[in-house]
């Protein structure tokens, strides 16, 4: 492009708008060839025009030198949508690659945020409730054993047991319940 040429005259307004009447058209198809995408060629080629009508002092006013700088401009503008373009495919394609999580990582994960709510909400338990559904249900301890060791009735516990899961029913979503049940019978 270089320096502004001495004699270089800008584009009045029907000057502009012959020149874009010329090219418009071709820029387009020529933006096309690289893209694929008409909507966006027709973007390049109308940014093209801009970037001139920018820096047409720099431009010689032969009519080869301002249909270079279009072509020009186009193409490089074209060059980097695809380069874009390929660095978007290949940050897919990379997390495409590691989103692979086999079934018992899956299982893992939703087992470790069902607990997480489940120890929420056991917060809101009465405190008695809350330490019988924890020992029977998280800590896996039987029935006979929680008796022993808190030194009540099985039946206690057995009511316990029923009334935390009943609490826990009222005070977690439900799809979460829902996994903490599956959860439980699983085990």
């Amino acid at each position: 492009m270089g320096a502004p040429h001495k004699g270089s005259v800008k584009l009045d307004i029907m000057t502009a708008e012959t020149l874009f009447r010329q090219y418009y058209a071709r820029l387009c198809h020529y933006a096309f060839q690289f893209t694929g995408d008409a909507e966006q060629a027709r973007d390049i080629a109308q940014e093209a025009f801009v970037g001139y009508l920018a820096r047409q002092d720099e431009v010689s006013v032969h009519p080869d030198a301002i249909r270079n700088f279009l072509y020009t401009s186009v193409r490089h503008a074209c060059l980097n949508v695809l380069r874009h373009h390929k660095v978007v495919e290949k940050f897919v394609q990379e997390q495409t690659a590691a989103a692979p999580v086999d079934a018992g990582a899956m299982q893992a994960i939703i087992r470790t945020e069902v607990l997480a709510a489940v120890h929420e909400a056991l917060q809101s338990l009465p405190e008695e409730c809350g330490r019988i559904v924890r020992m029977g249900y998280i800590d896996g301890l039987k029935n006979q054993q929680i008796a022993r060791q808190l030194n009540i009735s099985i039946n206690t516990v057995k009511t316990q047991k029923r009334r935390g899961l009943q609490l826990l029913r009222l005070r977690l979503p439900p799809e979460t319940y829902l996994l903490l049940l599956y959860l439980l019978t699983r085990d």
